[in-house]
C-alpha cells in the first residue's frame, strides 16, 4: 500500500459525501431556507452576533474545531494497523461526524445561537439541560488533561523545543499590544510570524547554554508549568493572549497541512504498517483494550467529536449570513478535519512498526514486543534528540513528517529543523485549545456556582474569574499530574464521545420536530446507536480492567469515578429523550409527517 492511493480514495470519498448526503441534510432534512433571517442578523451587534462570509466563518470554525485530536487520535490508533483507523475516520466523519455537526449548528442556530445545554434544557427538559450543562464541564476538563499530556511528551528533556514554544508567548502577547495600540493587524502579523520562525532556528544555539539546562524538564516539572500558563491565559484580558496566539497558529496550521499532503504526492511513501495488527484484540502497549471499542474512542476528532458542540453552539452560529451556510461549515468544516486525521495517521504508519511501537511504549515495554527498531537510530542522530519512549503520539507525527520531507533531497540535511518546527506547530496547537478551553471552563464554573452566589456569573467579576480560573486548572491539572497518556486519552475519549451523544440525541430531537417525514431522524438515530453503544461499553471496559485494576498502569480511582459520573449522565439524557420522542412522536405535527 502506498500513501498517494490512500488520500486519493479519501478525497474521493470526503467530496461525493458533500455532494450528495450534505445536500440530503440540508434540503430535505433541515430544510435550510434563506429567506429567513439567521440570528447573526436578527441580533447583529458588532461584537458577537456579526454575519459573515461564509468562507471566513468556515476558517473560524475549522480553525477551532481542528487542535490536536485529528492530529493524535489516529497516531495512537495506528497501533491496531492502518485499516481500522482509516475506515472509522471516513465512515465515522460522514455518517457521524458531519452529520452531528451540521444539527447542532442548526440547533443552536433556532435559539438565536444558544449553547447546547441551553437548547437541551428547551427541547428535553431541565433535568437534561442541567446534565448536559455538568457533561460539558467534565468534558473541558478531561480535554484540558489530555491534550496537555500530548505537549508534556513532546517538550520533556527538549530545551529546544521548550524555548522554541516558551518564547511564542511574549510573541503573542507583544502582537496583541502592538495590534491594540496600532490597529495594524498586516504589521502586526508579519512580526508574529517571523519571529516565531526565528525561535525555531535560534533553538539549537540555547541547547548548551545555562538557559538550554533550565529549560530541560522532566514530565512532573512540565505537567505543573502548563496548568499555571493557562490559568493566565484564562484570566488575562483575551486580547492580550488567546485572541493573538489562536490568530498566528492558523497561518501554521493551514501551511503544515498544506506541506504535509505535497509532500505525500512527491514522495509517495510506503505504508510499511500491516492493515491489521495482533493488537487488535487487546493486549497493545499504548491501548489496552480491543479494536472495538477503542477504535472509536481512540479517535473522536476526524471522525465524530462532542467538542465541536462548544463551537457548534458557541460562537459559529453567531457568524452564519445566510443558512444555506451551515452545509458549508458545519457539514464541510468536518471532512476536511477528517482529511487531515488520515494525513496524521499515514505519518504514523508511514514509519516501520518498530520504530513507531519504540516512540509510543516505554523502553521497558517496548522490549517484551520483540521487535526491532530499523530507521530510529538514523532518525535519533540527525534529529539530535533521543526519541525512544517518548508516548503522546506528537513526537510520531513530527518523526514521520520529518521522515517524508526529508525524503526530498533539498531538505535531506534538516531533520532537526523539521521536528522541532513540527513540535511546535502541534504544541502552539495544543496550547491554543487549552487557552480557549480552560476560559470555557471558567465559564461553565462561574455558571454553576452563580445559581447559588450571584457575584459569579458576572464574567467581568475579577475575584470570581480568578478564582473558577484557578479551579479550572487545578481539576484538569491533577488530572495530568497523576495520569499517562493511555488511561487519560482513554478517558477524553469516553466523555468526549459521550458529548457526542449528547449532540445527536439533541438533533434527533429537533429533526423530528421539524422534518417532512420521521424516517429523517435516522441520520442521527443510526449514528448515536452506534456511538452511544460504543461509549458506554468502553467506560465500563476502562473503570472494570484499568480504572479500579490496581495490577494495571492506568489505576486511578478518580478516573473510575468520573467515569461513571458521565455513563449516569448520559443514562439521564437519553431516558429524558426517548420520553420527549415518544410524546412528539404523537404529535400533530409527527402524525403529518408520518402521512407525507
Amino acid at each position: 500500500m502506498n500513501a498517494i492511493t490512500i488520500v486519493i480514495g479519501s478525497m474521493c470519498i470526503l467530496m461525493i459525501a458533500y455532494r450528495l448526503y450534505g445536500t440530503f441534510l440540508a434540503v430535505k432534512v433541515l430544510k435550510l431556507d434563506d429567506s429567513k433571517k439567521t440570528p447573526a442578523h436578527d441580533l447583529e451587534d458588532g461584537k458577537d452576533y456579526v454575519p459573515t462570509n461564509r468562507w471566513v466563518t468556515f476558517g473560524h470554525h475549522f480553525a477551532a474545531i481542528a487542535a490536536a485530536g485529528p492530529l493524535v487520535g489516529p497516531i495512537l490508533a495506528a497501533q491496531f494497523g492502518y485499516l481500522p483507523g482509516l475506515l472509522w475516520l471516513l465512515i465515522g466523519a460522514v455518517i457521524g461526524g458531519a452529520v452531528h455537526d451540521a444539527v447542532v449548528l442548526f440547533a443552536s442556530m433556532r435559539k438565536n445561537g444558544q449553547s447546547l445545554a441551553e437548547v437541551a434544557k428547551e427541547e428535553l427538559g431541565p433535568v437534561a439541560g442541567f446534565c448536559t450543562g455538568l457533561a460539558m464541564l467534565f468534558i473541558i476538563t478531561i480535554t484540558m488533561a489530555g491534550l496537555s499530556m500530548v505537549v508534556l511528551h513532546a517538550l520533556e528533556k527538549n530545551p529546544w523545543g521548550t524555548f522554541s514554544v516558551g518564547i511564542t508567548i511574549p510573541i503573542a502577547m507583544g502582537v496583541g499590544l502592538y495590534h491594540k495600540k496600532t490597529g495594524n493587524l498586516k504589521g502586526a502579523s508579519i512580526a508574529g510570524f517571523i519571529l516565531i520562525l526565528a525561535a525555531v532556528f535560534t533553538g539549537p544555539y540555547i541547547q548548551n547554554t545555562i538557559i538550554g539546562d533550565w529549560l530541560t524538564l522532566d514530565s512532573k516539572t512540565l505537567s505543573i508549568i502548563l496548568p499555571i500558563y493557562a490559568f493566565f491565559a484564562a484570566a488575562l484580558p483575551v486580547w492580550l493572549l488567546l485572541a493573538p496566539r489562536d490568530y498566528l497558529s492558523s497561518f501554521m496550521k493551514i501551511g503544515v497541512f498544506i506541506a504535509l499532503i505535497l509532500g505525500v504526492f512527491v514522495v509517495n511513501p510506503d505504508i510499511p504498517f500491516p492493515a491489521v495488527t495482533e493488537f487488535v484484540n487487546g493486549g497493545g502497549p499504548i491501548l489496552a483494550g480491543p479494536v472495538w471499542p477503542f477504535i472509536s474512542i481512540t479517535i473522536a476528532c476526524g471522525a465524530i467529536s462532542g467538542f465541536h458542540a462548544f463551537v457548534g453552539s458557541g460562537t459559529t452560529p453567531k457568524m452564519i449570513d445566510r443558512w444555506s451556510d451551515i452545509k458549508v461549515v458545519g457539514f464541510g468544516a468536518m471532512l476536511v478535519e477528517c482529511l487531515v486525521g488520515i494525513m496524521a495517521l499515514i505519518a504514523a504508519t508511514a514509519l516501520q512498526p518498530g520504530d513507531y511501537f519504540a516512540i509510543n511504549s516505554t523502553p521497558e515495554v517496548f522490549r517484551t514486543l520483540g521487535m526491532d527498531v530499523v530507521n530510529l537510530p538514523m532518525l535519533s542522530e540527525a534529529i539530535g534528540l533521543n526519541l525512544e519512549g517518548r508516548t503522546g503520539g506528537a513526537v510520531t507525527l513530527a518523526v514521520g513528517m520529518t521522515y517524508i520531507f526529508t525524503e526530498i533531497p533539498w531538505f535531506s540535511k534538516l531533520s532537526s529543523y523539521f521536528f522541532q518546527f513540527v513540535i511546535m506547530f502541534e504544541a502552539l496547537f495544543i496550547l491554543t485549545a487549552i487557552d480557549s478551553g480552560t476560559r470555557v471552563s471558567r465559564y461553565l464554573i462561574q455558571d454553576f456556582i452563580g445559581v447559588f452566589y450571584k457575584p459569579m456569573k458576572r464574567v467581568d467579576w475579577i475575584p470570581g474569574a480568578v478564582f473558577a480560573s484557578a479551579l479550572a486548572c487545578f481539576l484538569w491539572g491533577s488530572l495530568l499530574f497523576t495520569g499517562d497518556i493511555g488511561s487519560v486519552w482513554a478517558l477524553f475519549g469516553v466523555s468526549n464521545q459521550l458529548m457526542a451523544s449528547i449532540g445527536l440525541i439533541v438533533g434527533a430531537t429537533v429533526i423530528l420536530k421539524i422534518a417532512d417525514k420521521r424516517r429523517y431522524m435516522l441520520t442521527c438515530l443510526i449514528p448515536l446507536a452506534y456511538l452511544y453503544v460504543t461509549v458506554n461499553y468502553a467506560g465500563y471496559w476502562m473503570i472494570k480492567n484499568v480504572y479500579l485494576n490496581s495490577a494495571a498502569p492506568g489505576y486511578s480511582v478518580l478516573n473510575a469515578a468520573l467515569s461513571i459520573i458521565m455513563l449516569i449522565l448520559g443514562i439521564i439524557i437519553m431516558v429524558a429523550a426517548v420520553k420527549k420522542w415518544l410524546a412528539n412522536w404523537n404529535s400533530p405535527r409527527a402524525q403529518l409527517a408520518k402521512s407525507a
